[in-house]
């Protein structure tokens, strides 16, 4: 006997994530972030873990880079505190092998002018060692 429709988990919600992580990061004036790629069955996007103690809010841009030149990219403002918090971009349909993907996230001030925003830390899913977590 099949389950009612209503009664059904969603599509995917069984399936564990996976996530390949680059090094945890902090900058001088208080951000700290680490990216990863996450994968769940055909799914893949980029999410970014932060924690922003420089007592102002933040623009975010978080990027997810495809093997075939695509990218996703979405924007998040990082408020102000001490709680760890996080930033995903929108989920894709994978396309090849997870390790082909990467993650960037920038973090930056508004600086007054025409001088636009000031870069205070940028962190990718890709270890300076090239191993993977």
């Amino acid at each position: 006997m099949r389950a009612p429709e209503a009664d059904q988990a969603p599509p995917g919600a069984h399936l564990a994530t996976g996530l390949r992580c680059g090094p945890a990061l902090s900058s001088p004036d208080g951000v700290e972030a680490q990216t990863c790629v996450a994968v769940q069955g055909e799914d893949v996007w980029a999410r970014t873990y932060y924690r922003n103690t420089t007592g102002a809010s933040l623009d975010a841009a978080l990027s997810l880079l495809g093997p075939d030149g695509h990218s996703v990219r979405s924007r998040c403002v990082a408020g102000a505190g001490d709680d760890p918090s996080l930033c995903e971009t929108p989920r894709v349909r994978l396309k090849g092998e997870p390790v082909r993907y990467s993650a960037v996230a920038e973090f930056a001030a508004h600086a007054g002018g025409a001088e636009g925003a000031r870069l205070l830390l940028r962190a990718g899913s890709n270890s300076p060692s090239g191993q993977n977590r």
